[in-house]
């Protein structure tokens, strides 16, 4: 595949976990990468590692989402490539899920994609060049877990959202595509149990997990100029985890 070289990646929770493999990818691949992140400091020491642009941007928050789409045309004078990575997973049974756990999750999850992918696509739109990435999961669209109801549903709704942008936007010149990675070795899956880490890590054929870097591989060739021809698919990294009939 041809390299990067020009091209402007804006990455979404870029500054940690799989947004980061993401964008070290885009980089390495001649990509000038945005690490769009809450954690500004973290985002501007990402940003330095990978020679990037760092915004801190809320993406719960429609004007600040806005204004980082802003500025990276502003500044990088275009937008080629988004990653729609930001998400947030936190554990809780349905005893224990409230509505504002469940509204906060859909918000950041599903919501934040949406508001990234719209403030991005004038730029886009007028260049008539496109390739949107969103960060799904086999939890939710495929498989599901104890505590995660809340987490696989967003993930879930967007591969609807992903569908419907991607025919609307066919004629374009802009794919809307997703990854759905199992377990990724990031700093968040650190901080699990060690029970459910085994519990995982016996589900995977393969018998590891996956590295933040290999999530990125992935949606480095579909935000190709190759991948023109693909749009509302998707794309499972997990090591095999969703083939065994049985654990």
């Amino acid at each position: 595949m041809q390299q990067l070289t020009d091209q402007v990646a804006v990455v979404t929770g870029g500054a940690r976990g799989i947004g980061r493999g993401i964008a070290t990818v885009l980089a390495a691949e001649g990509a000038r990468v945005v690490i769009v992140d809450l954690d500004g400091e973290l985002a501007e020491r990402a940003a330095s590692d990978l020679g990037g642009l760092a915004i801190s941007t809320d993406v719960v928050d429609r004007p600040s989402v806005d204004q980082m789409a802003a500025r990276v045309v502003d500044e990088l004078g275009r937008i080629d490539i988004v990653a729609a990575n930001a998400g947030i997973y936190p554990v809780a049974e349905l005893t224990e899920l409230t509505d504002e756990m469940w509204a906060q999750v859909m918000d950041v999850n599903v919501g934040g994609a949406v508001r990234t992918v719209q403030a991005c696509l004038p730029a886009m739109r007028d260049r008539g060049y496109g390739r949107v990435v969103l960060t799904s999961s086999i939890t939710g669209p495929i498989t599901g877990q104890r505590g995660f109801a809340h987490y696989g549903a967003s993930k879930a709704a967007m591969l609807g959202f992903m569908r419907s942008a991607a025919v609307e936007l066919a004629r374009s010149g802009i794919t809307v595509n997703a990854v759905m990675p199992g377990n990724v070795a990031t700093e968040g899956f650190a901080g699990t149990s060690d029970e459910h880490q085994e519990r995982m890590l016996t589900s995977i054929p393969m018998g590891r997990y996956a590295e933040p870097e290999e999530i990125g591989w992935a949606v480095r060739f579909l935000a190709s100029p190759e991948a023109a021809y693909i749009t509302g698919q998707t794309l499972i990294v997990d090591g095999g985890q969703v083939l065994p009939e049985a654990p």
